[in-house]
């Protein structure tokens, strides 16, 4: 069956690989993926090798990175605007500084690692606010 060609007058693609709805939806994927990979990582290939405090904090890591990819793709999927946009920003900002942390504190990473857990923690609660008012514009 022959394609028809585009109009120049129809402006660029919005339903290519590149817009940014799709990159905040492979975003969703690489998070939920990553936290899955990570938790099986932990229960398997690190059993043996950590000792509870260490095993304690990789599997935390493990509870908020999953949640919070949870998080993401309502943000992705529901919240809309500016607040969406934030959204986005601060889940995937707090999974990466918040679970990226004990996971390298997990690992031996130098105690100072862990200064950066909290700016994690800060970013979540902005994410998850900025979630809220994304909905309720949406709802509106």
């Amino acid at each position: 069956m022959p394609s028809t060609p585009r109009s120049s007058t129809s402006g660029p693609s919005t339903s290519g690989p590149a817009t940014p709805g799709n990159r905040q939806r492979l975003l969703v994927a690489a998070a939920g993926a990553s936290a899955v990979l990570l938790g099986a990582f932990g229960a398997h290939a690190l059993r043996g090798t950590l000792d509870d405090a260490h095993r304690e904090l990789w599997h935390t890591a493990v509870q908020y990175h999953f949640w919070h990819a949870l998080a993401l793709a309502l943000a992705v999927l529901g919240a809309r605007g500016r607040a969406g946009r934030v959204a986005v920003v601060a889940l995937a900002l707090g999974i990466v500084l918040f679970s990226g942390s004990l996971y390298a504190l997990a690992l031996g990473a130098p105690r100072w690692t862990g200064l950066v857990t909290p700016f994690g923690g800060i970013a979540f609660i902005v994410g998850w606010i900025a979630l809220g008012l994304g909905a309720v514009r949406r709802a509106d």
